[in-house]
């Protein structure tokens, strides 16, 4: 099936692509809901709140993120909202908000720039699902009856 146009369509949180492929036998059109990775990637964070405090010692290295390290990884992920706001008095944290609703929350007290850095890019990474116990190796939404191939299940063929 040739693809015939692409058309992105954005409800009220998540942007969706549909493709619209045209059978040259059929005369009508098949929608098909792309998946997340398969046609295009959608990074599942939509933005990063970093709140900080002047006065306290346990914001001393996001106070040094903020001025050295943030500009550089605002300028590398531009489809991340990014929003820094004091929190007197309080320990500093990251917030990541994601397309999904959920919110994720680190507390970064204490923590040097590099380490404040990483669990940015923790954040930045994640889905926004809650963490749940991975009962099978491989999720798929069309279940193969077989099960996953290896080269060590079957007969015993040598060449």
């Amino acid at each position: 099936m040739p693809v015939s146009g692409i058309r992105k369509v954005s409800t009220s949180q998540v942007s969706v692509a549909l493709t619209v492929h045209v059978h040259p036998c059929l005369k009508f059109d098949v929608l098909t809901l792309s998946q997340n990775g398969v046609a295009a990637f959608i990074l599942q964070c939509k933005r990063l709140d970093f709140h900080y405090c002047d006065w306290a010692g346990s914001s001393k290295g996001m106070n040094s993120f903020l001025k050295h390290t943030l500009p550089r990884f605002a300028r590398l992920n531009p489809s991340v909202e990014i929003t820094v706001s004091p929190r007197p008095r309080k320990h500093p944290i990251i917030r990541g908000t994601y397309i999904n609703g959920r919110e994720k929350v680190v507390c970064v007290k204490n923590l040097q720039k590099e380490q404040i850095l990483e669990k940015t890019h923790l954040l930045r990474d994640a889905s926004g699902e809650k963490l749940k116990r991975v009962t099978k190796p491989v999720q798929s939404i069309n279940e193969s009856v077989r099960g996953i191939w290896s080269p060590y299940h079957g007969a015993g063929r040598t060449a």
